[in-house]
């Protein structure tokens, strides 16, 4: 055991600062008080018994736990057969405070069951000490008597100790389970992490791989306009997924995210011809509802521009509140027309895992969403992407 080792275990939480002054006024008063009178015969035994006395008395510093049992109850034993004889040896009282140290001490080591039957016991031996024929002293046996009284503060002190201890064990089990929570958040938010950069990364690279494949065999074929079609259409890919590479990046740095005009700007850089719509009272979101609702945008605008490319999309906002619950829902969909006359759709460029990739995000949340094409209307032929997600 090092040095701080031992001084943190002596410092414990049953040697606090009231404990060891109460000690230290003790053996002061014990040392001033008691006087032994000449160096042999009775002042010589009354000088031993204060030796003793302040020793034993020494032990309330003890860690708990240093002593077995049969030990402590030992040296309280002898502490309070020593304090009985120094009462009746001594005529100033003052050796009277050991006794209520002892049985103090006794109710805050011993179970109840123990100490209050040891206090007893100390109370008749003090009492019975006082009312012996031998000895000058001049203190009443009814001093002795209430000397086993000090046990009650010593279990008050115990229970008090005892509820430090469960309190201190259960603040550090709460910062285990706070620790475990941290890291499953920790682990949920890399796993998102993931998501996102699959999502933004797969679309763009299995896209620019299979323009890359066309590109090879219609160089071999040597229809040389239709591969540099097929290479430019990879580098548009390329360029996209740069973009949104860029944007979640930014994305996941940003502590607070302003939908509205993230919204916007997402709908800017992808379509000419786009709108926005908020509906109802805007509120503030949690930054991960307000992500998820950008994510599932840059999804449905990717997927408007490889499969309508020039076709005009619509998006909406909707802040749905409830009769029943306060923060009601909130609604997002991207709606975009059939791919307008002379278009180059890139079906096929997708890996197919985008709408996948939508609904773990929603089922982390609580949300849903539905997608498919628009059957009749004046966006007859497009695809129309609804989410919904409470709060």
């Amino acid at each position: 055991m090092n040095r701080t080792q031992a001084l943190n275990r002596w410092f414990a939480a049953d040697n606090n600062p009231v404990q060891i002054l109460g000690t230290a006024v003790a053996l002061t008063v014990g040392a001033l008080a008691v006087r032994p009178v000449g160096t042999s015969g009775t002042g010589l035994a009354v000088l031993c018994l204060l030796v003793l006395e302040s020793l034993l008395l020494c032990t309330r510093l003890i860690p708990e736990g240093t002593f077995s049992p049969r030990v402590q109850l030992a040296v309280l034993c002898v502490w309070a057969v020593g304090a009985a004889a120094l009462m009746s040896l001594e005529t100033s009282g003052a050796s009277a405070l050991f006794a209520y140290f002892v049985t103090g001490h006794a109710g805050y080591r011993l179970e109840a069951r123990r100490a209050l039957p040891f206090a007893a016991l100390t109370s008749a031996l003090c009492a019975g000490a006082l009312l012996a024929p031998w000895g000058g002293h001049g203190t009443s046996w009814i001093v002795g008597a209430f000397t086993g009284v000090s046990v009650l503060v010593g279990i008050s002190n115990r229970a008090h100790a005892d509820a430090l201890r469960s309190a201190r064990a259960a603040a550090e089990q709460a910062e285990l389970a706070a620790r475990a929570v941290a890291r499953a958040e920790a682990l949920a938010e890399r796993a998102r992490i993931a998501r996102d950069v699959h999502d933004v990364l797969a679309h763009s690279l299995a896209g620019v791989n299979m323009q890359l494949e066309v590109t090879d065999a219609l160089l071999e074929s040597g229809d040389i306009d239709r591969a540099r079609q097929a290479a430019q259409r990879a580098q548009s890919l390329v360029r996209s997924g740069l973009t949104e590479v860029q944007r979640t990046v930014g994305d996941l740095r940003e502590d607070a995210l302003p939908l509205v005009e993230t919204l916007r700007s997402l709908l800017a850089s992808a379509s000419d011809a786009g709108t926005l719509t908020v509906d109802g009272p805007p509120r503030e979101l949690p930054v991960r509802l307000a992500q998820v609702i950008v994510r599932c945008a840059q999804e449905a605008l990717t997927n408007a521009h490889k499969y309508a490319p020039g076709a005009p999309v619509r998006m909406r906002l909707g802040y749905l509140e409830s009769a029943e619950q306060q923060a009601g829902e909130t609604v997002f969909e991207v709606v975009n027309s059939a791919p307008p006359t002379g278009s180059r759709p890139l079906a096929g460029a997708g890996s197919g895992m985008g709408l996948v990739g939508m609904r773990e995000r929603l089922d982390l949340v609580g949300g849903t969403v539905t997608a498919g094409p628009i059957v009749d209307g004046d966006d007859a032929g497009g695809w129309q992407v609804r989410v919904v997600i409470p709060g």
